[in-house]
């Protein structure tokens, strides 16, 4: 059996005032390529991550749209959910 996973994160500090946003892509529960917006670039674990990642980041397109991701994926899902985590009782 093999497994693929991708993971998006965002970290919070400060309500929206602080916010990082980390993908990573794990084989078999290891992670071979990872994207951290404090970075700003794709980060290979392993050979394939590595040419994987110097092809991501390559790709100018591409690129500004995971460092854009802050405001259109976190910021997004902080705005829909905030009602629902912080104002019950």
């Amino acid at each position: 059996v093999f497994q693929r996973m991708t993971k998006s994160e965002c970290y919070f500090i400060n309500g929206t005032e602080k916010v990082r946003y980390v993908q990573r892509a794990i084989y078999n529960r290891e992670q071979f390529i990872m994207f951290d917006s404090d970075v700003g670039h794709f980060v290979g674990f392993t050979p394939y991550g590595e040419k994987l990642a110097k092809r991501w980041n390559s790709n100018a397109v591409f690129m500004e749209d995971r460092r854009t991701a802050v405001d259109w994926f976190c910021r997004c899902w902080y705005k829909n959910f905030t009602p629902f985590l912080t104002e019950r009782r």
